[in-house]
């Protein structure tokens, strides 16, 4: 990966030594609540990590890591001082700064010119070091979405519970976790207690079987199983991906695959770990090392889901029947594939037609016309889903050597300072400038807009981050299509949604 470990300081030995094992304390006080033959991964880790249950008819779980970001940390931080508690396990929780730093490098100079922006900063600064919790910062060389950092870092390991105040905290379920976004009092409890409680989840299997076609992506795979399924399809579900593509693809595909869980209405989604997850964690910063090394991956495996397993339900998705996907409307479920035009209203259930009928409304679309050929004013490459080296590597091809069509604005924003060295290393920011695209540092950037990136007044984003809700990046009016790296790349060049397979190389 070309990382510069030697430049990072060495992490804590109590954490890189036993950083999925401390919890083995609490397990062993309390026997699995299941012991049928055949359990899939997310009964056995939730066992694993089970401490008790409470008078509600939740369960405690143990939380084997702990994320924080800028955003949903400050509120948490006072609710502990406040109630008088301490940070029990410090060495558990690591913090970075994301949703609020700017991407341009003159900005992102402290103070920052954004006041409240500012304050968040500095909070999670004054925090971190109160309560001697490791902060990725800036400075350091170590700062990103806090979604790339910790799989980049080797924090997210399998068989762990992770929770983090934020909703794409799914994505560390590519490594075989159950990974949660929880809210800010959830926060607090966390630090506080290291545990969390919660109810038994369903979990339902989605196979993807036979193979992508060229200019498939695992965006497109992540915006078709919610497009099946709908928003609110995993409402009380884990989601298990699975199948020979699952299987084939790398763990920054399973990632982008596992981010948009949440947004299919599942409480979390994961991948069963195999050789393709430990390649990708071996020798990075907080994983054992030696004989430890040989045992975290004897554990590792023993987690997949069992042949036998059961499931609440099973869903069948074959791959090449999936196109390269473009979000229409104001949920990541509206969406067609680039080749169909928008849906009829009556094609929906009469349930569903209020908010079909708001979408074409806020999006100034209709019904029937083709999603190939419409204008985009901006184009954001970046965010959790999207902003790893791989997604940066797939979209230059198909801008090297070309222009970003007049009057597009467009960005290119690594997914942490790690991602910026290495594309910078391999020439992808000469790439991406070339054609006429911002090159940024690393944050969340457009996906959010809680930082300078925004846009503006009814201006047509063609994004691959993972929401497109009404005024989700930045503009009460601004609209936004969610697609693959490469589809955002066409877009960017040609001034408008086109098919990226017209543009493969032959």
């Amino acid at each position: 990966m070309g990382k510069r470990a030697d430049k990072l300081p060495k992490p804590r030995q109590p954490v890189k030594r036993e950083i999925g094992l401390l919890q083995n304390r609490f397990i062993a006080r309390f026997p699995p609540l299941f012991l049928s033959m055949g359990q899939n991964l997310y009964n056995k880790v939730f066992d694993r990590h089970c401490v008790g249950q409470l008078p509600s008819g939740q369960y405690q779980l143990f939380i084997g890591l702990h994320l924080i970001h800028e955003v949903t940390s400050p509120q948490a931080f006072a609710m502990i001082r406040e109630q008088k508690l301490s940070v029990p396990f410090p060495e558990r929780t690591f913090a970075t700064v994301d949703h609020i730093i700017p991407t341009n490098t003159e900005e992102r100079q402290r103070p920052l010119a954004d006041s409240l922006a500012e304050e968040m900063f500095h909070h999670i600064e004054k925090n971190t070091g109160e309560f001697g919790i490791n902060f990725f910062s800036p400075e350091k060389g170590e700062q990103g979405v806090v979604h790339v950092v910790g799989p980049e870092r080797g924090l997210t390991q399998p068989g762990m519970t992770i929770a983090c105040g934020d909703s794409h905290t799914s994505t560390h379920g590519a490594f075989g976790t159950l990974a949660f976004g929880i809210g800010t009092s959830q926060v607090a409890d966390v630090l506080a207690t290291q545990t969390l409680a919660m109810a038994k989840l369903k979990v339902r299997r989605i196979n993807f079987t036979g193979a992508l076609l060229p200019g498939v992506y695992a965006k497109d795979v992540a915006l078709a199983y919610i497009n099946r399924l709908g928003v609110n399809g995993g409402v009380g579900y884990a989601y298990e991906f699975a199948g020979g593509i699952i299987d084939n693809m790398t763990m920054e595909e399973r990632m982008t695959v596992c981010n948009m869980a949440i947004e299919g209405g599942a409480r979390c989604g994961y991948v069963n770990p195999d050789q393709t997850t430990f390649d990708y964690l071996k020798g990075r910063d907080y994983c054992p090392e030696g004989a430890a090394w040989d045992r975290a991956v004897a554990d590792w495996g023993s987690l997949a889901s069992d042949v036998d397993a059961a499931y609440e339900d099973t869903i069948e998705i074959k791959g090449e029947e999936i196109e390269p996907f473009v979000t229409w409307g104001i949920t990541p479920a509206q969406s067609v594939g680039v080749a169909q035009a928008l849906p009829a209203l009556d094609s929906f259930a009469e349930a569903d037609q209020l908010v079909v009928r708001e979408a074409y409304e806020y999006m100034n679309f209709e019904e029937g016309q083709p999603i190939v050929g419409t204008p985009v004013d901006v184009v954001f490459i970046g965010s959790c889903t999207n902003g790893r080296l791989s997604d940066l590597r797939e979209a230059a091809r198909f801008v090297k050597g070309r222009k970003v069509a007049d009057g597009v604005r467009a960005l290119a924003v690594p997914g942490s300072q790690e991602v910026d060295r290495q594309a910078i290393e391999e020439g992808l920011d000469q790439v991406f400038n070339d054609a006429g695209f911002q090159w940024r540092e690393a944050g969340c950037s457009m996906c959010l807009a809680m930082n300078p990136d925004q846009l503006s007044g009814n201006e047509i984003s063609a994004s691959t981050s993972n929401r497109n809700f009404k005024g989700r990046q930045g503009s009460p009016t601004g609209r936004t299509l969610l697609m693959s790296p490469a589809m955002a790349a066409v877009a960017a060049v040609e001034g408008k949604v086109s098919d990226v397979r017209e543009h493969l190389e032959n």
